[in-house]
């Protein structure tokens, strides 16, 4: 195809094109799999050895990042790097499936808190999407400008992004932390704006006050038409958790927006009403 070879091989962006197809080709694969065992359907079973033991998919995924990563560091051809590409998209799809286990370290994959898993991937592969469009990390290249201004310039807004996305992650937007590595205003514009109820730094709001009631209306706005309509695609493509944590999920939701006062009052509760938002 002529606009494969004009704007991905001779721009010198085929090894990220092909491993952004194997990312999300390994996850729509997994997941149909999965999503057979659970209904138990197809040919594929949930096996587990006599010991007790069970390979997830987690540990093939490991392996193939490791292989892609030894790839490229001793690739000298095009060739070597496309092989290398598609074992980092492979492997990490692989392992940012398993996301949610290795964060809870146990088996929470068909629970609700196994969306983490979803929502890692679905950042990764935005963030590899973004890079091969041509959006990268902000470029360091201007630190060894011998202009001092445009160096000190540089750093300055280096410093300034890096505490922009510390503010961002105060308060509970931590999707936003991901996407601001590669659009830095993002982190900017997350910062100037209220903070999620239950976050750190929406204790910080005095009880009662305009911030907390304008915070809880904006995140239950976010939560009612952006937030569910992501979680509802998210649902049809890699399967819904149980009902049981859905219905938990809803009431957790409700709780949060609704009554964080009794949740700040509370300090075992308290750590666990944080919800990420964008």
């Amino acid at each position: 195809m002529t606009w494969w070879q004009d704007r991905i091989v001779e721009a010198g962006k085929e090894p990220v094109a092909l491993c952004l197809v194997a990312f999300i080709a390994t996850f729509l694969l997994t997941r149909l799999v999965t999503r057979t065992i659970r209904s138990g359907r197809g040919p594929f079973r949930n096996n587990v050895s006599s010991t007790g033991l069970h390979i997830h998919h987690a540990v093939p995924g490991l392996f193939l990042l490791l292989a892609g990563a030894l790839t490229s560091l001793a690739s000298y051809d095009s060739t070597s790097l496309n092989i290398a590409g598609l074992c980092v998209g492979a492997g990490a799809s692989l392992v940012l499936d398993e996301f949610a286990l290795i964060l809870h370290l146990r088996d929470v994959y068909w629970a609700r808190q196994g969306r983490a898993s979803v929502q890692a991937v679905a950042l990764a592969g935005m963030v590899m999407g973004l890079t091969l469009l041509g959006f990268t990390p902000e470029n360091v290249d201007e630190l060894t400008d011998r202009n001092a201004p445009v160096r000190w310039a540089t750093v300055a807004i280096l410093l300034t992004s890096f505490v922009c996305c510390l503010i961002c992650a105060a308060k509970g937007k931590y999707r936003l932390v991901v996407l601001a590595a590669i659009v830095p205003i993002v982190a900017y514009v997350g910062a100037v704006r209220l903070a999620r109820p239950g976050s750190p730094w929406y204790r910080r709001y005095p009880e009662g006050s305009r911030k907390q009631v304008r915070a809880r209306g904006r995140a239950g706005g976010f939560d009612r038409h952006i937030a569910h309509g992501l979680t509802w695609f998210g649902d049809l493509v890699a399967g819904a958790p149980s009902r049981e944590d859905a219905a938990a999920e809803s009431a957790e939701r409700a709780a949060v927006l609704v009554a964080p006062s009794q949740e700040e009052d509370d300090p075992v509760r308290s750590g666990h009403g944080s919800r990420s938002s964008s």
